[in-house]
């Protein structure tokens, strides 16, 4: 599956203050089924701190649906997801082990670099025009 850098950004999501990916569409992304994915992070728990990964609330998801950000409680599949941030996406890459999950991971984390590289020139642009 080849993605562009705009569809893996369409995929992130602020939660709890936190950018995160839907544990359904990295394992799309990953091409392994979703519940293989939460088997593997269950396997290796020790891997995934708080920080990394945790289980959306019931009141998360539906501000998800109201605002669009997934079409419906359905799209999850019957159980609150799991997120994962840009740490926990690069773990998933070492946990499921194979190609594709390592390939599609760097291509995630670029695109978490480049959040972060808009966010300090957003920080700079703003800081020049309170000056001025």
């Amino acid at each position: 599956m080849e993605l562009h850098q705009q569809q893996i950004a369409d995929k992130i999501y602020l939660i709890r203050g936190i950018k995160v990916m839907l544990d359904r569409d990295l394992a799309e992304m990953y091409g392994v089924k979703a519940i293989r994915l939460r088997e593997q992070v269950k396997r290796n728990l020790e891997r995934f701190p708080g920080h990394f990964m945790f289980q959306l609330s019931e009141e998360e998801v539906q501000v998800m649906v109201s605002q669009n950000a997934i079409p419906s409680r359905q799209h999850l599949g019957g159980t609150l997801p799991y997120v994962f941030s840009e740490h926990g996406v690069l773990m998933l890459a070492n946990v499921l082990k194979s190609q594709q999950a390592i390939a599609m991971s760097i291509k995630i984390i670029e695109v978490f670099v480049k959040f972060r590289e808009m966010l300090i020139t957003h920080k700079d642009l703003v800081l020049r025009l309170e000056q001025l």
